[in-house]
């Protein structure tokens, strides 16, 4: 997470300049320490006025204090900086980086800092695409530098290619990934199940649930930020598909089953947050049923059980959304599917339903502890959950 880190958000003279400023904004509001620092070209497309505003510090964009004295701030930004993102990258930027050239407070930066280093470049197709830019990227590959590819869209000449700079949110992932690299999950592979899974009636209906998939993307999204290798096996959602993780989607509660028996090999923990289906209508029509009687009876089976028929030593961690009893009864699933972790909520509690960008739940372990924890957003519940998954695989 950027809470409490420092970065540095590089900004170069380029037309995505503007796009500089959700960066910052999104950052800071994660409860980062934003620094600016502008080369004199980027601040003919957005003034620093604008970016100090955003982050509430001062923006640096010149070597030479208003007395000609040579600033040495860029030493201090480098040594306090957690990472260093220089978005949007122009191509004279990169060329700079490439042949150790420093000139302005921003490759000064760069240059004086230890901390990693990513580069989210935006430029015209063919300067992206000339040889020269791309050596020079290659060059800084090989020196530890982090590229966010660039987007193929309408570019600011009105031609269609490869040169936007990349998504907000993709290059905010890569942000958060580089700096949990070193987190408490770091080199752990941890498979999350999400969404709720539907069982067809016929072409166009389903049986399902109410599941939003918030609480398994939280989970995904906070142990890639906590630096784990990460697969998503989705049912349908409306949630935007996370970046930098592998995501299946699925929608079945056996296509669910099938996909995580497929990538179990090595995993150190699963995270079964879905709502799977628990029957499934024992037959499918091939065509729409048609409203011919007055009543339609449907036979029902039961579909597998993801968690009680896995084996192996992985840790396992279960959810149990109930409406009565709930300690109780989670209790008794934890025992069934002999799970390390059951986290267990009462879904008719308000904030704590299905939908909700809250959740109040309480982790039952298999010793029989039991921790209550208060009402708190998804991703906070995600972090907690995550706490104790990585305790756990200590001890494991």
């Amino acid at each position: 997470m950027p809470e409490n880190k420092t970065i540095v958000l590089g900004i170069t003279g380029s037309i995505a300049a503007y796009k500089a400023a959700d960066i910052a904004s999104k950052l800071t509001q994660e409860g980062a320490k934003v620094e600016v620092v502008m080369t004199p070209s980027a601040t003919k497309f957005i003034t620093p006025l604008t970016l100090r505003n955003i982050t509430g510090r001062p923006v640096v964009s010149d070597m030479w204090d208003l007395s000609d004295e040579f600033s040495v701030e860029h030493v201090a930004l480098a040594e306090a900086a957690s990472v260093v993102v220089i978005a949007p990258a122009t191509a004279n930027i990169i060329a700079k980086l490439a042949a150790g050239i420093a000139d302005d407070m921003l490759t000064c930066v760069v240059l004086a800092t230890k901390a990693p280093v990513i580069l989210a470049p935006a430029m015209n197709d063919n300067m992206f695409q000339n040889p020269i830019t791309q050596d020079n990227l290659k060059k800084l590959k090989v020196r530890g530098f982090t590229i966010v590819s660039p987007a193929y869209g309408r570019l600011v000449s009105g031609k269609v290619g490869v040169g936007r700079l990349a998504e907000i949110e993709e290059i905010l992932c890569v942000i958060k990934k580089v700096l949990g690299r070193n987190g408490d999950l770091k080199g752990r592979r941890i498979v999350v199940t999400a969404g709720g899974t539907r069982e067809p009636i016929d072409p166009v209906r389903h049986i399902g649930n109410r599941s939003s998939g918030k609480m398994g993307y939280a989970l995904a999204e906070a142990a890639r930020d906590r630096g784990a290798e990460v697969t998503l096996i989705s049912a349908p959602t409306l949630l935007p598909e996370p970046k930098g993780m592998e995501v299946i989607q699925v929608e079945t509660t056996l296509q669910m089953k099938e996909a995580v028996d497929k990538v179990l090999s090595g995993v150190d923990a699963l995270i079964m947050a879905a709502a799977v289906a628990d029957y499934k209508p024992a037959q499918i029509w091939g065509e729409k049923i048609k409203k011919h009687s007055p009543t339609l009876t449907l036979k029902l089976e039961r579909t597998p059980d993801i968690l009680a028929e896995l084996r192996g030593k992985l840790l396992k961690v279960g959810f149990a959304a109930e409406s009565q009893d709930v300690l109780k009864n989670a209790r008794i699933k934890l025992e069934e599917k002999r799970l390390d972790l059951m986290v267990a909520n009462d879904v008719t509690q308000p904030g704590s339903g299905f939908d909700s960008d809250t959740n109040k739940v309480s982790l039952i372990f298999k010793d029989g502890r039991v921790e209550e924890l208060p009402l708190l957003s998804k991703r906070e519940v995600a972090e907690k959950i995550l706490d104790k998954v990585a305790s756990l695989l200590e001890v494991k």
